[in-house]
């Protein structure tokens, strides 16, 4: 079953037009993303990209004519615009927010749990100031990150700087965008890999984000495995020192326990060990979005990010999620998803069927 599923990958890939799992010299050139000097038709949009589940990265052309382009990249225009607007902010010890750390009970060495970050509300300016400053050596990392169509919320007063919504996607989606929402971080932050039941718009208005993808058909490799969910308090309020507190009643989140940057020589190996059929499999597909440029991901597709600032030591970014439709991919992602597999004996069932092959030639 397990070569079977490892077929499947390389087929997959070939299938949506990708570069070849062994094509070392594309992968780091991010040459597998389909790529768009204009933004396509909705017909074609439909028929290339959200029929067969195929992102597509658009230039810089999709996104000129907004105001956001040239202003929000300064280095005064929304915090003087958002000046007394009161924002959410995220705030983790190391930048790793809705991601695993270690579980916060002596009584559990070696156990990991889901962290969600310590939420506050303050000011745009101090948000700013806190994302600037942001440092994982002293505990504390900040990044404007609320998920709950925030550009037309606590963002309203900017959010007429960009286009309601992309209306090639709509057209070929048959819908508007469900939510909107602004993202401004710093280097310090990154998202660990994980799937969303949306179609994705994402755009970058500052900066860079660097996304390493793997399509539906590679959910195994992620080995998703169920955690007790905690979330960062904060320990004391004039300093901002955090700790990790675990959530009661007692909350089970899915999620990916496979870091794909490894912190350590040690951890590498670690991971390397436990997860092989991430660390020896197809290499993720890479694509960097620059500003103003514009990312199609596809619904379910599995994604990490980390990023890099723009000229104003910020990277800035809006996405539109358009709600999935729950066909025959996803009832398909589904079957695939049932199947048991680890790669805790690929080697050996590898060797086996090698062997069965010799002895029957």
């Amino acid at each position: 079953m397990e070569r079977a599923v490892r077929e499947l990958w390389a087929e997959s890939r070939d299938l949506l037009g990708l570069h070849s799992p062994d094509d070392a010299a594309a992968a780091a050139a991010d040459a597998a993303m389909p790529r768009a000097e204009m933004p396509p038709t909705p017909l074609a949009f439909l028929r290339d990209h959200v029929s067969p589940g195929r992102p597509l990265l658009v230039s810089s052309a999709a996104t000129s004519h907004w105001p956001a382009a040239s202003l929000w990249p300064t280095d005064s225009y929304l915090t003087d615009a958002l000046r007394s607007t009161a924002v959410s902010l995220h705030l983790t010890p190391d930048g790793r927010a809705d991601a695993l750390a270690p579980h916060p009970r002596p009584s559990h060495p070696g156990a990991k749990c889901f962290a969600s970050a310590h939420v506050r509300q303050v000011d745009f300016p101090t948000a700013v100031r806190l994302i600037r400053s942001s440092d994982p050596a002293s505990g504390l990392v900040a990044y404007a990150q609320q998920q709950d169509d925030c550009l037309r919320g606590e963002y309203a007063a900017v959010a007429g700087d960009v286009d309601a919504h992309v209306p090639w996607a709509s057209d070929a989606l048959g819908c508007l965008p469900e939510a909107v929402n602004l993202w401004i971080g710093s280097a310090c932050s990154q998202t660990s890999f994980h799937k969303d039941h949306y179609d994705n718009i994402y755009v970058v208005v500052s900066g860079e984000k660097h996304f390493l993808l793997l399509p539906p058909t590679e959910h195994h490799r992620l080995y998703v495995r169920d955690y007790p969910a905690a979330h960062y308090a904060a320990e004391d309020e004039a300093e901002l020192r955090l700790k990790l507190e675990l959530e009661e009643p007692e909350r089970i989140v899915p999620w990916s326990s496979v870091d794909p940057y490894p912190p350590s020589p040690e951890e590498a190996a670690a991971q390397a060990s436990s997860f092989p059929l991430y660390f020896e499999g197809p290499r993720p597909i890479r694509c960097t979005v620059r500003a103003g440029e514009m990312l199609y991901l596809p619904s379910m597709w599995f994604h990490h990010v980390s990023q890099s600032p723009g000229p104003n030591g910020l990277t800035i970014a809006v996405n539109y999620w358009y709600d999935m439709q729950f066909d025959i991919k996803y009832a398909y992602f589904n079957f695939l998803r049932s199947l048991e597999i680890d790669g805790s004996s690929s080697k050996k069932t590898d060797a086996l069927e090698d062997d069965l092959e010799e002895t029957n030639d």
